[in-house]
């Protein structure tokens, strides 16, 4: 049986996901991490900051590492640089997160492998906002 058209993976795991750990999530309301984690809480996802700089966020509890995070855990959204890729996405492979989505800018193809390979789902160099906004609007 054929899928419709209208849908996609990226599309499905935005209507299947709840709960966003955001990796670098600032508590500084002009970073761009700050600005799409309000706009995916206000469309009623769970954001969880994962950030050893601060103590909350968002009104959530900040987390020092994924590994830290006492709950299920639907998407890691990632705001780090490319070189500290590779740790957070070795630390959703232990926790066995379904899917991984990469920020606009946030490149890194050996760690995409290796969490493909893991069996998760990758979103890279793509605005989790603007592909909210496309599609689920």
């Amino acid at each position: 049986m054929a899928s419709s058209p209208q849908t996609d993976p990226v599309t499905e795991l935005l209507k299947r996901a709840k709960t966003i750990a955001v990796v670098g999530l600032s508590n500084q309301p002009p970073r761009a991490s700050h600005g799409v984690s309000a706009y995916m809480q206000d469309h009623g996802y769970r954001i969880i900051p994962v950030n050893p700089k601060i103590e909350s966020c968002l009104g959530e509890k900040a987390y020092a590492s994924l590994l830290e995070v006492p709950e299920k855990i639907d998407i890691v959204n990632i705001f780090r640089r490319p070189e500290f890729v590779e740790e957070v996405v070795d630390q959703a492979i232990q926790l066995k997160v379904p899917a991984i989505w990469m920020q606009e800018g946030v490149i890194h193809e050996r760690a995409v492998e290796k969490a493909r390979k893991a069996g998760i789902f990758v979103v890279m160099d793509r605005c989790i906002l603007k592909e909210h906004r496309v599609r689920l609007r």
